[in-house]
């Protein structure tokens, strides 16, 4: 999948939904920035969280699987190459549901940070949700429900601190076009989408999860 979001890394840095919106405010304010302070932003995709967190002082350090990203360090989130406690914070951000093996993507969040872990993915919907993403973006693995990033969370080692939901409203075409989805496919994403999508189909909503999570010592 790497050539894919090579390909797409231009319309995710220009993404409104993810350049704005107040779940980034509070991803960001989950991270506690202060001048010095280090943090490592884990599938930064467009850097947006990153380029927030540096304008308050934060050192940032930035990681993707995708070249295409640019980021500071080509990686993948279940193998990070950094020492136990390399970062004040690690950080993720609407990219959990792309990991192969989330489990293993949290351990090693935890295992860098000396201090905490904040998370923002989409909340598990339902099956028809489920196909409509993979139809969309085949490197969708899977959204989880509340109970099993807690599970995550905790079975690293992480002590949950805070817990917020954010309702996220799409733009079903820029949505749609930011990776190529069209025709018969297109149209069969709209019709799995019915259930949380507006009257008319042009914008529909799910809930983002996002947490805060301590290091227990």
């Amino acid at each position: 999948m790497k050539d894919v979001w090579d390909e797409r890394a231009e319309a995710y840095r220009t993404s409104v939904t993810h350049a704005t919106d107040a779940d980034l405010d509070l991803v960001v304010a989950f991270c506690e920035p202060s001048p010095g302070r280090t943090a490592l932003d884990v599938a930064t995709g467009g850097g947006h969280v990153a380029r927030r967190l540096r304008e308050v002082g934060v050192e940032v350090t930035t990681a993707d699987a995708s070249p295409g990203m640019e980021p500071d360090v080509v990686c993948q989130a279940e193998k990070l190459p950094f020492a136990d406690g390399d970062f004040d914070v690690v950080v993720t951000r609407i990219a959990p549901h792309h990991f192969t093996d989330v489990r293993a993507a949290v351990r090693e969040m935890a295992r860098v940070t000396r201090d905490s872990v904040v998370i923002e993915d989409t909340l598990f919907i339902s099956d028809d949700h489920e196909l409509a993403e993979k139809l969309r973006d085949p490197s969708h693995v899977r959204s989880y429900s509340e109970a099993e990033w807690l599970s995550f969370v905790e079975d690293a080692g992480l002590e949950v601190e805070r817990v917020e939901h954010f309702v996220k409203t799409h733009d079903t075409e820029d949505w749609l076009a930011r990776t190529g989805c069209a025709g018969e496919t297109a149209e069969r994403v709209r019709t799995l989408l019915a259930p949380v999508a507006s009257d008319d189909g042009a914008t529909w909503q799910d809930t983002k999860l996002i947490l805060e999570a301590r290091k227990v010592n």
